[in-house]
């Protein structure tokens, strides 16, 4: 398995591994899928701090940061994203894709790291649980999807 930076070339399969996560789980909250023009925009913008993992050329998953909240007072503060397909689960690479993108992180300055996971996704709270994340916040039925109101749990990591 190999760590990298994600590429233009790199938008589609994303973009595959993304869309039925959006599209058949409450694991996220939104509802627009993801287009390869917008992730390669979104690729070129982040660099390295949208990350791949890869084996033997197939996409094992992803991980990336962007700003918790917009002005000066948060720019030490990240929100991620952290997807794997699922043949990758249970393999070591979601760890793998956090440690890289923590130290991306540190790198760049950060002092902490925010997850908003869905209170829908036990292993997603599970898994941040065990990478060092402690929830801080439990928001009830901020997010509507499916025909339902989902609660929203907040986690951070001090890098």
């Amino acid at each position: 398995m190999i760590l990298r930076p994600a590429q233009a070339a790199d938008a589609e399969a994303v973009a595959a591994l993304w869309n039925p996560v959006i599209d058949g789980t409450a694991v996220t909250f939104t509802t627009t899928r993801k287009t390869p023009e917008g992730l390669a925009a979104d690729f070129a913008a982040r660099g390295p701090a949208f990350l791949l993992a890869e084996e033997e050329g197939r996409l094992l998953g992803f991980a990336t940061f962007f700003a918790f909240r917009s002005g000066p007072g948060y720019a030490r503060t990240l929100e991620h994203t952290i997807l794997l397909a699922p043949e990758a689960q249970g393999r070591g690479v979601g760890r793998a894709l956090m440690t890289a993108l923590c130290a991306e992180a540190r790198a760049q300055g950060a002092h902490s790291m925010m997850a908003g996971v869905s209170g829908e996704n036990p292993a997603g709270l599970a898994f941040h649980a065990a990478c060092g994340f402690r929830e801080v916040a439990r928001l009830p039925e901020v997010g509507f999807k499916f025909g339902r109101w989902m609660d929203l749990v907040l986690m951070q990591k001090f890098l």
